[in-house]
């Protein structure tokens, strides 16, 4: 299929402290754990340890969002609303999995999150402490809108390698959702939300009914949700200012190639066009009847308008060709969620607390993409549709067409899903500061997914050769007459093309097809050569945990105070399983690659143990001084024994100041899918980095490296001079590439060094001030990297030598030079490194009598690095300022809220700095790329409003606006920085009826 560049909605990293409390962000304000009041000395426990102690020694940098928060926001979408947060900023969205970014059907509509902009896979999400049964098949991430919003509690998010207290998967972090299990009442929310142009709306309704009984030592909480959200179509969007996908920056037809001679330094090389159309294609066909592969006609009849060609690229400016504006499909899907929870706990005696929960989802999930279409297709001198619409300007020879099929039925991507999860356990305290808990999780999610309005090669071939049968005068497939046995397609565009005996029907079957002119097919062909076809696919997960926590406080103290420690084994059971649809088992779809089965499955078996060592506590410059540390042994069923450990400690010198920080070393196995993928094909697009339009804007290496390549490919002097990618529309740039991907069984584990320091502020001179700066780093050493094709075309040119890994999969045509096929299979290749700053501030204050209460939350994040390497000894890729993650150098988020009786208000601001459209590769070598002002992408500032109002103690109202100013995307892009929706407004009520 065609592409279209992918910008993420979301954001991401970094702002300095100043930039916090005056630059701000959204509402939904992720507060620092360690911001409680500054005389609290609450034991606790909290995301990243199992240990309860006073939440002063606490030394992990854990930030908390309160149930509140989320609601301010007025987003229902969980993912949606934790994507404004600076740490999670590059998550993947509804955005990321519609129209033309979809990867396949069964992504739609599956969100997941990504901390630090390493990997989905990096980031471990759990629900009240414990694992949770994956989103897609073959891996470990978590869709987060399996989670329901209405039951969350509170969200934890910890960065820094985690696994050894939770395992693996955590080598950036942990987001813990925690839910609400001590419900009593009955509670009932509905919201709805819509632009301001009437689309992109959205309905939600929640009802949690809990019941205490035996004098509060049990609880039964039922709790019902259901939340959908209207398609988004890109259509709904033309003329929204100058963004995508109306416009778009093409050559420059005014200057040279760049890097030539011709290349005026003084004129940009790319110039803003719209009404860009796809050259030489139409949707009732652009028909080329003199064999010059130029149309000259229309399918409806006419003289084909050629438009004015955009050099280097696949576009016209006007003419009779396919807008480009219409073509890519939905900015968000149809999204339909039901999710029932029980959740229920008995105290038979302190000794002993048995507890329950119960988890049932249903979901669906659509999305339109693009048409399929044809690229340089052949129809036979003597077809009947030819002749009968262009006389004997038909006969001369076989025409050429090239067209983009609205009328076939815009492809169309569907996902359900039913999804279990179970939880039951006891837990009590077994005296002398001893606690155990003993639980088993188990979870299933079953999935099909749907593509609608796929070809099927050899009928389609078929349905296209139709000929008049001399019998009756009747127009027939040719394949239908007597003595014909094979079917012989001709195309010199599409990526699969049919010649041989039919496979999938027989001879009298076939229904021929009028291609020429928009809404000339037929039902009759259209279903004979379309299909909708259905993968299955099922995740399981066994997870049985047994943990032990004390402390010494009764029998032995150390100068602060007792020891903590935790002492545990957990086995864990994962398998997957996904079957292709039958077409795409045997190979015959043309807008398909061929697909097999993925099945496989691991256990891990571990062991592990943590400790707090309180060693002062309450002396003068000694308000509290504790070290402790984390080990886990791992055995997997895949890779063999793993060690994580982790070190860490916090200081008070006065209880108005803590310092504190961690230090461990995190591990991730490799996950299903990149052990034991079967395999299969894959299509791409791949823009060629040795066209001479690209050779600059690579690395020193890359200008040698294409020409040895070309040179080892078998072309001349004469035809390395000529190679021109770009301008061809055959090529893989132009025209996507049949390739290959699959699994890698000897992978190994990557391991994460990761550090923390930091310091908490809480004067005592200013009560309710918290203020709090934490200094990450991560480094993941042999990480799995799993390319796109077009990351492993440039990473083979851009290493020191050809002699590298990425070179060795992918291979040139010896007529051509370009690349004719590739392999994507995961290694143990890469490595991965990011630091910053995360800075948070929270002050509740009241400034006089009866003025109210005021709250002032800000958090925010200056991005210091984010770099990855592709190969030992190569030169980092610097993804610090890329838009493509996002990974802007400061964010923030701010909010402030007033509160005085029934009333509330809350202003918000979603904040980050410029990133670029223009990497500093490509500006070093072409400084005119773009004018100036287009180099970077603006900066996003986001602003929202929130009211609620209580009209008595059991009925609230609340309403709020999001993107208040309605900022636009940037110009050219279809949804960066801000959503395209713009402003939009939501209206909910709340009631506690008792």
């Amino acid at each position: 299929m065609r592409s279209v560049i992918s910008r993420k909605a979301g954001y991401r990293l970094a702002t300095s402290f100043t930039a916090i409390i005056f630059a701000g962000a959204v509402p939904a304000f992720a507060q620092d754990a360690a911001t409680m009041e500054p005389d609290s000395e609450e034991t606790v426990v909290v995301t990243g340890s199992r240990i309860a102690r006073p939440e002063l020694s606490l030394p992990n940098p854990v930030q908390v969002i309160t149930s509140e928060t989320v609601e301010q926001s007025g987003k229902t979408n969980l993912t949606e609303f934790l994507i404004d947060t600076p740490a999670l900023l590059g998550s993947q969205s509804n955005q990321d999995v519609a129209g033309s970014n979809l990867s396949n059907a069964q992504n739609v509509g599956v969100n997941m999150l990504d901390l630090r902009n390493l990997g989905t896979q990096r980031t471990l999400v759990l629900v009240d402490g414990r694992r949770h049964v994956a989103g897609y098949p073959g891996i470990a991430a978590v869709d987060v809108n399996t989670i329901p919003s209405d039951l969350v509690k509170s969200i934890d998010i910890l960065t820094g390698g985690a696994s050894a207290i939770y395992g693996a998967d955590g080598v950036t972090g942990v987001v813990n959702f925690i839910l609400k299990d001590d419900f009593e009442g009955l509670r009932l929310r509905a919201q709805a939300n819509i632009s301001e142009r009437g689309d992109a709306g959205s309905r939600f309704a929640a009802v949690t009914f809990g019941k205490n009984f035996a004098d509060g030592r049990g609880n039964v909480t039922l709790a019902y949700e259901f939340q959908e959200t209207d398609r988004f179509s890109q259509r709904d969007r033309l003329n929204y200012g100058l963004t995508g996908p109306s416009y778009a920056f093409g050559r420059n037809p005014n200057d040279g190639p760049p890097g030539s001679a011709t290349d005026d330094p003084n004129v940009p090389d790319r110039i803003l066009y719209t009404d860009l159309r796809w050259a030489d294609s139409s949707p009732g066909g652009a028909v080329d009847l003199d064999g010059d592969f130029v149309p000259d006609r229309t399918g409806e009849g006419g003289i084909y308008d050629l438009g004015t060609y955009v050099p280097g690229s696949a576009f016209t400016v006007g003419g009779s060709s396919t807008p480009r504006e219409t073509y890519y499909g939905d900015y968000m899907p149809y999204t339909r969620r039901h999710i029932a929870n029980v959740m229920a706990k008995f105290e038979f005696s302190p000794a002993l607390e048995i507890y329950a929960q119960g988890k049932y989802v249903r979901s669906k999930a659509y999305t339109f993409s693009q048409p399929t279409y044809d690229f340089y297709t052949e129809l036979a001198p003597d077809n009947a549709y030819l002749i009968q619409r262009y006389g004997a300007a038909a006969i001369s020879g076989p025409a050429i067409f090239s067209r983009d099929h609205f009328d076939f039925g815009i492809r169309r991507y569907e996902m359900e899903r039913e999804l279990f999860r179970t939880v039951v356990g006891a837990r009590g305290d077994i005296g002398s500061g001893l606690k155990y808990d003993f639980s088993y999780v188990f979870g299933q999610s079953t999935q099909e997914s749907t593509n609608r309005n796929d070809r099927i090669a050899d009928r389609y071939y078929a349905a296209l050769d139709a000929v008049v049968n001399p019998a009756n005068g009747q127009i027939t497939c040719r394949i239908n007459l007597p003595g014909q046995t094979n079917v012989n397609g001709v195309s010199y565009g599409n990526g699969v093309v049919f010649n041989g005996a039919p496979v999938t029907f027989t001879p009298g079957q076939c229904v021929p097809l009028n291609i020429l002119g928009e809404g000339s097919p037929s039902q009759a062909a259209l279903d004979f050569f379309t299909v909708d076809h259905s993968d299955w696919a099922r995740i399981k997960q066994h997870v049985v945990s047994a943990v032990l926590t004390g402390n010494t406080e009764s029998y032995f103290k150390l100068p602060g105070g007792g020891i903590g420690f935790a002492l545990g084994a957990e086995y864990r059971s994962e398998s997957s399983h996904y079957i292709p649809s039958d077409v795409s088992l045997r190979g015959v779809l043309m807008d398909n690659a061929p697909a097999r089965v993925d099945k496989g499955s691991f256990d891990v078996k571990e062991l592990f143990a943590e400790i707090n060592l309180p060693i002062l506590a309450d002396l003068p410059f000694a308000h509290n001084l504790s070290v402790g540390g984390a080990y886990r042994l791992s055995d997997y069923s895949t890779i063999g024994r793993t060690n994580t450990w982790n070190v860490n400690g916090s200081f008070s010198p006065v209880r108005d100041i803590t310092f504190r920080g961690t230090y461990s070393e995190a591990v991730r196995a490799p996950n299903i899918t990149e052990l034991f993928a079967g395999g299969s094909g894959t299509y791409e697009f791949i823009i060629d980095p040795c066209g001479p339009d690209r050779l600059a804007e690579g690395t020193q290496y890359r200008a040698a490296n294409c020409t040895a390549a070309l040179t080892a490919a078998g072309l001349t002097p004469a035809q390395q001079a000529a190679f021109d990618p770009a301008n061809d529309f055959t090529s893989p740039q132009n025209s996507s590439l049949l390739g290959f991907q699959g699994g890698n069984r000897t992978l190994n584990e990557e391991t994460a060094k990761t550090w923390t320091v930091g310091t908490v502020l809480r004067p005592r001179f200013i009560p309710g001030l918290s203020i709090t700066a934490d200094w990450y780093n991560i480094k993941i050493e042999q990480a799995i990297n799993y390319s796109t094709a077009q990351s492993v075309v440039d990473l083979c040119v851009d290493q020191p030598t050809l002699d590298n890994i990425y070179c060795e999969v992918i291979s040139r045509s010896g007529t051509t030079g370009y690349i004719n096929f590739f392999t994507i299979i995961p290694e143990n290749v890469a490595s991965y490194e990011t630091a910053g700053l995360d800075v948070s501030l929270s002050y509740r204050f009241q400034p006089f009598a009866n003025a109210g209460t005021f709250t002032v939350r800000a958090q925010g994040n200056y991005l210091d690095k984010l770099q990855f390497v592709p190969t030992a000894g190569a030169d980092p890729e610097n993804d610090l300022e890329s838009s493509a993650y996002p990974a802007p150098k400061y964010s923030a988020t701010f909010d402030l809220t007033w509160t005085k009786g029934p009333l509330t208000l809350n202003y918000g601001v979603n904040w980050w700095s410029k990133t670029r459209r223009v990497t500093p590769e490509q500006e070093r070598a072409n400084p005119d790329y773009v004018a100036p002002e287009y180099i970077w992408y603006k900066e996003r500032w986001e602003h929202e409003l929130y009211v609620a109002y209580s009209v008595d103690d059991k009925y609230d109202v609340y309403a709020g606006i999001n993107n208040l100013f309605d900022m636009k995307p940037d110009v050219a892009a279809t949804g960066y920085p801000v959503s395209a929706v713009g402003r939009s407004f939501f209206l909910g009520v709340k009631a506690k009826l008792f």
